[in-house]
């Protein structure tokens, strides 16, 4: 079965709380009855509204839950014309081969675990030092 086809020129006819249509990844979401119900606001909606929101949608990085949920809200897709290349951040929740990856992975535990140790060590010798020229 295929999905109706929207053009982009359609889509931002739907840019209000009245009917608010966004795209993201070249489907089309009728995302109006969601409005009140979604947790950064309907705001944060709205702003996308009735543009190519693919963009905006992946950089506050969605849980799986929230890509789930998108699937109820769909109603199409764009027309071959107005499609764009899709360009999603890959995110890996578990282990990964790749260095880079686990380089990063380590760079987000050494600045909240490592970083502060050491500087408490650091600390706590500064003071030893400074009490016992006190004495």
């Amino acid at each position: 079965m295929t999905s109706k086809q929207f053009s982009l020129e359609e889509v931002k006819k739907h840019s209000d709380n009245k009917s608010t249509w966004v795209v993201i990844h070249n489907n089309v979401f009728d995302v109006t009855a969601f409005l009140n119900e979604h947790p950064g606001g309907e705001e944060v909606l709205l702003e996308q509204a009735g543009k190519d929101a693919s963009e905006a949608f992946e950089d506050v990085g969605h849980s799986s839950d929230a890509r789930d949920l998108m699937t109820k809200y769909k109603i199409g897709e764009l027309i071959e014309a107005d499609r764009r290349e899709i360009k999603s951040k890959n995110i890996e929740w578990g282990s990964s081969s790749d260095s880079s990856s686990s380089s990063q992975s380590l760079m987000k535990w050494f600045v909240p675990v490592v970083l502060p140790l050491t500087l408490g060590i650091i600390t706590a010798v500064l003071f030893r030092i400074y009490y016992r020229s006190n004495i």
